[in-house]
């Protein structure tokens, strides 16, 4: 991957970190909030990981209190490199 690169795991992690960010709240907190493990969480944010689950997407969600649609209607979902490699 190069540094222009950007990948929907990749964008995902980025829209989780700015949604934390905007309500202060940390990592810990997020997986808390969301029923899964911190393990979870920073495993998803480990940049040698390039799958993400819908479901564990979800649950973050359901912990923000936001839907889906309002994680993905974000501009860094636009412009996404082809996952087909």
């Amino acid at each position: 991957m190069d540094e222009k690169s950007l990948y929907v795991k990749d964008a995902c992690v980025i829209r989780l970190k700015e949604l934390c960010l905007v309500r202060n709240i940390r990592l810990n907190t997020l997986a808390t909030l969301s029923g899964v493990t911190p393990s979870t969480v920073y495993s998803l944010m480990d940049e040698r990981r390039r799958d993400v689950s819908v479901i564990t997407i979800k649950k973050m969600c359901d912990g923000l209190g936001i839907t889906l649609k309002e994680f993905f209607d974000d501009r860094i979902f636009d412009e996404l490199e082809q996952e087909i490699r």
